[in-house]
């Protein structure tokens, strides 16, 4: 089913639209999950999550696209839920290693001041991501985006695993740059 033709189920508020997002984005979402929180029970919750999460903000949205918007929407509940859980461990030595990487290019969040610089900040990452070549492009959206280990990024890419973090190291410094001469505090 089209993506449009799913929106309209949503918006006529018709349960078929659930189980045509399971259908068609269920993997993806899971995929995204799954990288991110590492649990097949929070990923299943996290998935079932997206789809309340969707079913309840579609009236307000009408996404042209739908696996971006429920990407976003399944990534920023599989942090969240990341979050709770390492709140319960403090000290336990866990890290979330893809954030810890980009720590080094973009500061992280303090106070609702902050908010506003946030969304700048957004923007001018995308504005960066569109000066690199496709490969570079992808390797880093792999990363950060999706959480994808580097060695799922070697075998999605044919390159080993030394290329792929290179090129992470090297993308991350390009970007810390690319922020300090925009003016963002790093």
């Amino acid at each position: 089913m089209e993506d449009a033709a799913i929106v309209t189920l949503y918006w006529a508020r018709d349960e078929q639209a659930l189980a045509e997002t399971a259908t068609k984005f269920g993997a993806y979402c899971r995929k995204i999950a799954d990288n991110i929180l590492h649990s097949a029970h929070d990923v299943e919750e996290c998935e079932n999550d997206t789809w309340l999460a969707a079913w309840n903000s579609m009236p307000d949205n009408r996404p042209a696209r739908l696996a971006p918007y429920l990407g976003r929407i399944t990534r920023n509940l599989a942090l969240d839920r990341l979050d709770k859980a390492t709140a319960q461990k403090r000290g336990s030595g866990q890290t979330f290693a893809p954030l810890d990487e980009l720590a080094e290019c973009v500061a992280a969040p303090g106070s609702v001041e902050d908010d506003f610089d946030a969304t700048e900040t957004g923007r001018l990452i995308s504005e960066f991501l569109r000066t690199l070549p496709e490969e570079t492009r992808n390797i880093f959206l792999r990363r950060y985006w999706y959480c994808d280990a580097t060695a799922d990024i070697a075998a999605r890419y044919h390159l080993t695993e030394s290329k792929v973090r290179v090129t992470l190291h090297r993308t991350r410094g390009k970007l810390a740059a690319y922020l300090q001469k925009k003016g963002v505090a790093i």
